[in-house]
């Protein structure tokens, strides 16, 4: 590896990557479906799912990482139980970096699934319904295709927030070398000693270059999918 970081630090950046495609890959099915939900259901309690959705974004991320303290620490509502019954552990592990990273992402991928899914004029929905389509068939064979791109875009998106997830993570997991210590943490580590700018810099300098290449990939791979959708 290049020596202008150090192993500790190579290894923050490379857990961060793990942490922040965990995160993504586990809960985009649910991003898809709350997506859809605001987007197409009516139903009790839908301003209440949205603004559950999006608190996170309101929150401190201190409050966000607290409050999974108290629910998935190992005393935790949920937990607990998930510690002894099934040996699931996230308090102070990489997982539980994965599942705030995850929380903090979450409003930002389904925001962007969801206006993509209201771009989609309903009247194509409609008809294939009138063919006899259930529900599930319309939105595997119409909605889905369609809303291709505004799923990786959510998903690229959502993966730079949680490269830079930050409070929630320190406050749920801690910064432990090696095992929770992601690449803002690390750079608020180095941040603590006198004498370590140029450090910090090149810390800077790969978030930066990480999180730019994931917004030009979405911008990049948006286009493409929406060209080859409309067959130019």
């Amino acid at each position: 590896m290049p020596d202008w970081l150090t192993p500790q630090q190579w290894q923050a950046v490379l857990l961060s990557l793990q942490v922040s495609a965990v995160a993504i890959a586990a809960s985009l099915p649910l991003g898809i479906l709350t997506a859809h939900a605001l987007a197409r259901w009516r139903f009790p309690g839908h301003a209440l799912l949205n603004g559950l959705v999006h608190l996170p974004l309101i929150l401190p991320p201190v409050v966000t990482g607290y409050l999974l303290l108290l629910g998935f620490g190992r005393r935790g509502i949920f937990g607990a139980p998930l510690a002894e019954w099934f040996g699931i552990v996230f308090a102070f592990r990489w997982t539980g970096a994965a599942l705030a990273a995850a929380v903090m992402a979450f409003p930002l991928m389904v925001r962007t699934i969801r206006l993509s899914i209201e771009a989609v004029d309903p009247r194509l929905e409609q008809a294939a319904a009138t063919l006899g389509a259930s529900r599930g068939a319309v939105f595997r064979t119409v909605t889905l295709p369609l809303i291709l791109p505004g799923i990786i875009a959510g998903s690229i998106i959502g993966f730079a927030k949680a490269m830079g997830e930050f409070g929630a993570t320190i406050t749920f997991v801690s910064n432990i070398p090696g095992q929770t210590q992601t690449l803002p943490t690390a750079i608020y580590t180095e941040l603590q000693v006198p004498g370590t700018e140029a450090q910090i810099a090149r810390l800077v300098a790969v978030s930066v270059l990480i999180a730019m290449a994931a917004l030009i990939a979405s911008e990049w791979l948006g286009r493409r999918l929406a060209r080859r959708l409309s067959g130019t």
